[in-house]
């Protein structure tokens, strides 16, 4: 093995810059001691005329805030460096993540421990966590071309080759920096003169290791089924058939543990389970706009995204620019992010196309009740026979605390549709397995195997026609709307997303009552089917790329002169002049109350264009779309502030739930001064916000027209109240502007106000405190203020806490605003790209670029990303670092 130089002095800047033959030294043997399992065996190289002695050869030259922008001749060396540069930036939670998937949290961390997949809230112990992902990839089937495989070898095998070497060039470029990390290498010169080495977190973890190119495929598929099957980690992981016979009076019921819909429903509503977390919108959310010709004072088209997503963890989206140069001509030139470890762009922009995402309301699975053999479990009822459930024995390692690791093995079941799972909510099964019933889950993305070939081809593609094509016929995006524009091109919105096949027809013949009404009045839309007909499976079309999805034709879409928009709800108003209707409820809702952000994101477009939102001229510019995104507007506030103020705060004194009296004088005073925004100098907002989560928590924080009130366990309001939230219900006719007029006689809203004051008192905090005194960044060592407010009061700029509600350490963020881009063309065609990330480019708390962006966005300081050869080298912020790796000498070239 050859000996790694070190170059101790530019180490500790964190940079290594090597040099031709230099960097040839350097590389020749420090992936992974040269163990072949860990890399791709294959010529990686595209294009191997060009240095022919070179398996990778790319430069990463990193700008302000510490963006890599990454050029290479070949697909295996693009994906090498940009490897290479995130592991620099984020290796200990992508090591982390990949060993989860592996199913290995056990083995490293013992059987109590817990992981928590951010975005969709799923928190497993590690023994459910290690067999739900063993049994997801030790499934294996056949497929049409009769090749047995699991999910990840799917994906991997339909990924094109250029991807597949780029895939293969990303594990390898990890590994490098992993072998360089295990010499001693990488230490960061700190601001007191010391220094700190890289990754502390696992620098001397026994899980430091390689990875492999099956890490990255598992890791896609992980993804993939982020808002489905992941969601269920504990109720597939730990499913088990029952024992014993059932008694002579069992009955079909018994699984809801006796009691009423109602009292079912409330039983889910009132305890954690993957249902409700769902249907977080502060979670797992996102806005945006595209604009045409027609909005923008100069004609030309502009695009903003703004991903709402976690401050920690793998879904943490990292920045880069990827630029490809074939036979002199540019093959790839794409800026944006990507999720941790994928080697692809997102979100993001070239000369051709910009585009964002927000998380589609439409459902990627359907449960499916089974009838059970009673003299054995572990069957079920199929058209008129009993079939035998798919049996995957799995085995663990588990770490014990004396440090010795022994096996634990268990059983996993599958129907033909997918795998088993119980559900259960306070320990009654809500979904249960017993000898006469089971439910089951079929996910559409766990059968997706195009995700990375939709990313590839859009991060390559030349027009905007081009793209909104791929969208259709690739369908491989999973769970996420589009907007999209080009240099003089109109707005596009697409759900064109990876949708099961279940009509409104077919769940009006095939709904397994009472469980899809009890499903469905928790997550509206998503169907429990009956499992023992074939007439129930999902169905097809003929423009969808696989079997069981809806095709592009049944998918909502919209081109438009003026804007495009989406903040979370569904397809219905992308534009309120063109409605979206026709589809089937599995994809979203339509004529239905909108949430308040939705109505924001929609009314600030509308303001703007009617010139009614004080601001200059009556079209979008660059600059004043930046201006309104980050205004902090809390649009609770604008419709019912006031209301509160001249009307619940005449009151001086109201109860609270407690029936404490409370005085309401000094906390109304700063309501009325209170500048109705969530800004760092904004006095109030943290009062309103504890108010309004109160309030419409409370049972008269339901839209009017609830067809009936219940508190837990279905005992009815009295009628005598006035329950009402809002004065002027909502209308279909008027979607933007209703529900309107705080309901202020409701007495839950009045005790809400109430309670608020006393939880404002409780923290320690004035009532006029600045709101950048109080919220501050949750995952930075300093004390970073962050504007911003949440989503269920009508915040555009969000932000989500933990805990949710005020304690005397204030408001911590965890989540919300990430990547942010507003992006235009100028005259020559060049996109101008300003943007921020929100929680910085590192999660390495030694690295130069831990926290460096996040105090940018704290005082909002948009920084214009460099995309040309002259503006990159303007940026950049040291040497660029050029990664050679040889041939190996029995490689062909």
């Amino acid at each position: 093995m050859n000996t790694v130089l070190k170059n101790k002095a530019a180490l500790r800047r964190g940079r290594l810059g090597l040099a031709g033959g230099v960097a040839a030294l350097l590389l020749a043997g420090c992936l992974s001691n040269g163990d072949d399992a860990t890399q791709s065996g294959a010529d990686s190289r595209t294009n191997p005329s060009e240095n022919a002695g070179l398996k990778y050869d790319v430069s990463i030259t990193r700008t302000t805030f510490g963006v890599p922008h990454i050029r290479a001749k070949d697909y295996g060396s693009l994906g090498y460096g940009q490897g290479y540069a995130f592991a620099q930036d984020n290796l200990c939670v992508f090591l982390e993540d990949l060993l989860t998937i592996r199913g290995e949290r056990s083995r490293f961390f013992g059987p109590d421990g817990t992981y928590t997949i951010e975005p969709n809230g799923s928190t497993a112990n590690n023994v459910a966590s290690d067999f739900f992902w063993k049994s997801i990839f030790a499934h294996e089937e056949a497929g049409a071309d009769g090749v047995v495989r699991n999910a990840w070898q799917r994906t991997r095998d339909k990924t094109i080759p250029d991807f597949q070497n780029v895939v293969a060039g990303y594990a390898d470029g990890v590994n490098r920096y992993i072998a360089e990390l295990k010499a001693g290498e990488h230490e960061y010169a700190q601001a007191d003169g010391s220094t700190k080495p890289a990754h502390a977190a696992c620098a001397n973890a026994q899980w430091l290791a390689p990875i492999s190119t099956e890490d990255m495929y598992r890791r896609f598929v992980r993804l993939s089924i982020l808002a489905s099957s992941s969601v269920f980690v504990t109720e597939i992981g730990n499913a088990q058939p029952p024992g014993g016979l059932p008694s002579p009076t069992a009955q079909a019921t018994d699984s809801l543990g006796g009691l009423s819909t109602a009292q079912q429903v409330a039983l889910l509503k009132g305890a954690p389970n993957p249902l409700t977390a769902m249907q977080n919108k502060d979670h797992f959310g996102s806005n945006m706009y595209a604009f045409g010709k027609d909005a923008t004072a100069n004609g030309e088209s502009l695009v903003y995204g703004n991903p709402h997503f976690p401050w920690r963890g793998t879904e943490r989206l990292y920045l880069s620019h990827n630029i490809l140069e074939m036979n002199g001509e540019k093959t790839m030139d794409i800026m944006g992010v990507g999720l941790y470890g994928v080697p692809a762009v997102l979100i993001g922009f070239n000369e051709h196309v910009a585009w964002s995402h927000t998380v589609s309301t439409a459902y990627r699975f359907t449960f499916y009740q089974l009838q059970i053999n009673p003299s054995n479990p572990t069957q079920y009822m199929y058209d008129g026979e009993m079939v035998d459930m798919i049996q995957l024995p799995i085995e663990i390692e588990v770490k014990q605390a004396d440090g010795s690791i022994t096996k634990q093995q268990r059983t996993m079941y599958r129907s033909k549709f997918g795998p088993m799972l119980v559900l259960e909510a306070s320990g009654v099964p809500v979904l249960g397995w017993n000898q006469l019933m089971a439910f089951t889950l079929r996910d559409a993305n766990l059968e997706n195997d195009r995700l990375i070939n939709q990313f590839a081809k859009w991060n390559m593609a030349k027009s905007l026609e081009e793209f909104v094509g791929l969208h259709g016929s690739e369908l491989g995006v999973p769970w996420v709307n589009t907007v999209a524009s080009g240099p003089g091109k109109p707005a596009y919105y697409g759900d064109v997303t990876v949708v099961p096949h279940v009509t409104d027809e077919k769940v009006a013949d095939c709904a397994a009552e009472p469980f899809n009404s009890v499903v469905g009045q928790l997550s509206a839309g998503l169907p429990v089917l009956d499992g023992s007909r074939a007439e129930c499976e999902w169905g097809s079309d003929p423009d969808a790329p696989a079997p069981g999805i809806f095709g592009p034709g049944n998918l909502p879409t919209l081109q438009r002169n003026d804007y495009v928009t989406n903040c979370n709800d569904s397809y219905w108003l992308s534009n309120p002049k063109q409605p979206l209707t026709g589809f089937d409820r599995i994809i979203g809702d339509e004529n239905a109350e909108r949430t308040l952000r939705t109505r924001l994101c929609t009314l600030q477009a509308e303001r703007r264009l009617a010139g009614a939102d004080g601001r200059a001229g009556d079209k979008f510019t660059q600059e004043n779309l930046k201006e309104i995104a980050l205004s902090s507007e809390i649009y609770s506030a604008t419709l019912a502030r006031q209301a509160v103020v001249d009307n619940i705060c005449q009151s001086p004194v109201l109860l609270s739930t407690g029936l404490m009296p409370v005085q309401t004088a000094g906390a109304c005073a700063a309501l009325a001064a209170w500048d109705g925004k969530a800004n760092l100098d904004s006095k109030g907002a943290h009062l309103w916000r504890e108010f309004w989560s109160r309030a419409i928590a409370n049972p008269g924080g339901l839209p009017v027209g609830a067809p009936q009130l219940h508190l837990p366990l279905d005992n009815p309001t009295p009628v005598s109240l006035p329950t009402n939230f809002w004065t002027n219900g909502f209308s279909a006719t008027n979607p933007v502007n209703t529900p309107n007029s705080l309901n202020v006689a409701n007495p839950f809203t009045q005790a809400a106000l109430a309670d608020a004051i006393l939880a404002v008192q409780a923290a320690g905090f004035a009532f006029d405190k600045p709101l950048g005194e109080i919220q501050r960044s949750g995952v930075h060592t300093s004390n970073i203020p962050v504007f911003g407010g949440t989503s269920p009061e009508g915040a555009f700029t969000i932000v989500s806490t933990q805990p949710s509600r005020l304690n005397a350490e204030g408001y911590k963020v965890t989540y919300g605003n990430s990547y942010i881009q507003a992006v235009t063309w100028d005259d020559s065609g060049m996109p101008q790209a300003d943007a921020m990330l929100t929680y910085s480019m590192s999660t390495d708390p030694a690295n130069p670029n831990f926290e460096d962006y996040t105090k940018a966005y704290s005082q909002k300081n948009w920084q214009r990303l460099p995309f040309t050869r002259s503006q990159i080298e303007a940026a950049k912020i040291g040497p660029a670092l050029n990664l050679r790796l040889p041939r190996a000498a029995n490689s062909a070239p």
